[in-house]
């Protein structure tokens, strides 16, 4: 070991060592938001490592890749790199993605199957709509994945969604009573494809241990200690998995919040952390209550936003941080006049506080919210980035790259046949793959083994269709002679070569078509990180292996890892687990924050103030929540209440700096025509902890504008975008001087010196 033992539980506080050293048996750790929820998993694990329980008989499982390895980076460190390999770390579908591979032929898989991803899924749904002639205005794509993921999650198979009556009576009042039919085609034309989706991992993976017991006794033998972080956010299928799996030694540790629990739209299930007790009398529970993150005003508020929920583990999270500023309120006419003031308050805390831009966060309950704000932050030339856009690797130019790795790899993949048989183009329509498709299912055959015998169906393809279909036969059936013993990097760059890729996009002049080659550029890249990583680490380097470590990664994973001094843009689900120094929480109003999809239950409605609850807590320094008394929907202007979650916090946690402070009378009828927007920063109390700025320091780099000239009442000034105005007053001592000036035609601005570059007349 690289630490003493005596060492690390010194890094740890008494709640979080307590936690730590009680390792046998099934133990319930509640984290409250910032208290160290990952410091106990890891040091839990390190404790383990430091007690002779060997590597491989711990399994961790988290909810993202980019969890797991910072937990193994931080365990390297302590335990050793040649200890912390043998660690099984990872997200359950990476984790039983892979046991699945040694397990799988069990199911009829081979081991070399094919992760379809969400637009996989979609596209195959979409295709077999098609083929029903079913009309896909009834049939959404998007809305029957949703229902076969919301079906696997809960352990419900094709076969048995169409025998169960009450599923046929929801597909009826649905309009789509032939969903049971596309569920069970789907699931067949995905086995035959080699192929699971997401929630097959699960699925297959709750199927082999209730069909081969001596798998799962094998499994169990194995991984003697269980720790699954996030714990709230599991579903059926995962819960069942852990249960399993710690059946017989009973040594599960599961960590997390029940007040963070967001995700029951994705399956997860709050019941989990609930009832563990319930699945686990004899177990120990720790509370973590301190949080390291936030002020003690924004702890405490977020304590009274969370007690009015009644199904809670009940806690009392404290921080001993300094007192910070009051919760700021802000009070809009409309949606455009939220963005301004949010955008204005942005701009003045970024330069008056000395802040970078990506020290900001701006969120939303939908993603539709953002656009006045990317709107009203390009106004004043402030740097955003949108959290959760297109990912890197759902790029079109990147998933067609993938599609040829992935037929590399499984050539039986539907999927990747068709985004790669025509791409670059060599002449093959889409009659023709339609009539490779039509023929596969005809002959109860895959669509590949009907394109390598083309020439058996001269009825359907001439000899010019044939030998197009046969060239690109050959360029796969080429590239998978070395598939297995080319590392990936090799042998990713010798299909971009071989498929014509690289030419294709080499050749492009546009800015589109450079960005493209670009972005192939840094897929390269990344396959030689990955490759190098692999020989460092002894993991298996080739094109199989990285495609497997692709197909699983999540949002957070393919956020790329950059140092942008950028303000963050994204909705409240999306931010749970991050933190900023200031966050604003926007649209709080009850029209959309609670969600009017909630008004009519109150576990929705609990779920949705332990939102507010996770928002609130994503901020260090200073929260602000703002709301617009009119809104824009379908082209009309709407009257908008404010959020009842308002109502619900106490309000000596709350400032209102438009009012001085007061309340707004928040029932008050507005005028029936909203005030004009004005594009002049919101002014606020002035920060308090401004950096004095001394005479040795760069005015410019300092943000600063000459502003020695003295200013008196009655001076007439000019200022560059208000126009001509008289000085009304002068207040504050420098470097915090501001003037109120009477402007022609834009009213009275109280103006900080140093910014507003005034000048006399």
């Amino acid at each position: 070991m690289q630490k003493e033992y005596s060492d690390y539980l010194n890094d740890l506080n008494e709640a979080q060592k307590l936690a730590v050293v009680s390792s046998d048996g099934p133990s319930l750790v509640i984290a409250g938001a910032g208290s160290g929820k990952t410091r106990v998993l890891t040091y839990r694990i390190v404790h383990l490592l430091n007690n002779r329980v060997p590597a491989g008989r711990i399994l961790a499982l988290t909810f993202t890749n980019k969890a797991a390895r910072e937990m193994r980076e931080r365990i390297m460190k302590i335990a050793g790199p040649e200890i912390a390999r043998y660690l099984l770390m990872g997200t359950f579908h990476s984790i039983f993605a892979k046991i699945l591979r040694m397990e799988g032929a069990k199911l009829g898989y081979k081991p070399n199957f094919t992760i379809y991803d969400s637009a996989d899924s979609k596209s195959l749904i979409r295709s077999i709509i098609k083929e029903l002639n079913l009309d896909d205005n009834v049939y959404k794509p998007g809305a029957i994945a949703s229902r076969i993921s919301s079906a696997k999650n809960s352990l419900i198979t094709a076969n048995m969604y169409a025998s169960d009556p009450s599923m046929q009576e929801n597909d009826k009042a649905s309009r789509m009573p032939l969903l049971a039919q596309i569920y069970k085609t789907y699931s067949a034309r995905c086995f035959k494809a080699n192929s699971m989706d997401f929630d097959d991992l699960l699925l297959n993976t709750n199927i082999l241990f209730r069909d081969s017991p001596e798998t799962l006794a094998a499994y169990q033998e194995r991984f003697g200690y269980i720790l699954v972080d996030e714990y709230q956010d599991t579903n059926y299928s995962q819960y069942l998995i852990v249960k399993k799996l710690a059946a017989s030694h009973r040594n599960i540790c599961v960590v997390g919040d029940d007040a963070q629990s967001i995700y029951s739209f994705r399956g997860a299930r709050i019941e989990n952390i609930l009832e563990f007790k319930n699945d686990y009398p004899e177990y120990q529970l720790f509370k973590l209550e301190q949080n390291y993150r936030s002020t003690q005003t924004i702890v405490e508020a977020a304590n009274t936003i969370i007690a009015n929920n009644d199904g809670q583990i009940k806690k009392n999270v404290f921080s001993k941080n300094e007192p910070g500023e009051k919760i700021q309120v802000f009070q809009a006419m409309t949606d455009s006049e939220e963005g301004f003031n949010i955008a204005s308050d942005i701009f003045d805390k970024h330069f008056a506080l000395r802040l970078n831009w990506s020290d900001f966060a701006i969120l939303y309950r939908t993603n539709a919210q953002s656009r006045i704000f990317e709107e009203t932050l390009r106004k004043k030339n402030i740097p955003y980035k949108i959290y959760g856009g297109l990912s890197f690797y759902e790029r079109k130019e990147i998933k067609d790259i993938l599609s040829y790795f992935r037929m590399v790899i499984n050539p039986e993949d539907e999927e990747a046949l068709k985004r790669s048989v025509n791409y670059p183009k060599r002449g093959i329509g889409d009659t023709t793959i339609d009539k490779i498709f039509e023929l596969a299912g005809a002959n109860n055959r895959t669509p590949w083994s009907i394109l390598c015998e083309a020439n058996l169906f001269p009825d359907h393809f001439n000899a010019g269709t044939q030998k197009k279909l046969f060239i690109f036969r050959d360029i796969i059936l080429n590239l998978r002679l070395s598939a297995d013993t080319s590392d990936a990097f090799t042998k990713a760059k010798e299909i971009t070569a071989v498929s014509g890729i690289m030419k294709e996009l080499r050749e492009g002049k546009s800015v589109e078509e450079v960005s493209r080659y670009e972005n192939m550029e840094e897929l390269l890249n990344a396959i030689k990180e990955f490759s190098e990583a692999a020989e460092t680490n002894g993991d298996p380097d080739t094109l199989e292996a990285y495609m497997a470590n692709v197909s699983l990664l999540t949002d957070q994973d393919s956020e790329k890892e950059e140092d942008r001094n950028t303000v963050t843009l994204m909705t409240m689900h999306s931010a749970k687990g991050l933190e900023f120094k200031h966050v604003y929480i926007v649209g709080m109003e009850d029209t959309l924050f609670p969600s009017p999809m909630s008004s009519g239950s109150s576990r929705e409605l609990e779920e949705e103030r332990r939102l507010f609850y996770v928002a609130v807590t994503r901020a260090e320094k200073q929260a602000t929540l703002s709301y617009a008394l009119n809104r824009y929907k379908w082209g009309n202007l709407e009257r908008s209440n404010p959020s009842r979650f308002l109502k619900e916090l106490d309000q000596k946690f709350l400032h209102y700096p438009q009012t001085g402070g007061k309340p707004f009378n928040a029932v008050s009828e507005p005028s029936a025509r909203p005030a004009p927007v004005s594009e002049e920063p919101l002014r606020i109390a002035r920060p308090e902890r401004l950096k004095k700025i001394t005479k040795t320091e760069n005015a410019s780099e300092a943000q600063t504008a000459v502003y020695d000239i003295a200013f008196s009442a009655g001076d007439k000034v000019e200022h560059e975008r208000f126009g001509k105005g008289v000085v009304v007053s002068i207040e504050g001592d420098a470097p915090n001087t501001t003037a109120s000036v009477k402007f022609d035609g834009s009213g009275t601005r109280k103006l900080l010196l140093r910014f507003a570059k005034l000048r006399k007349i």
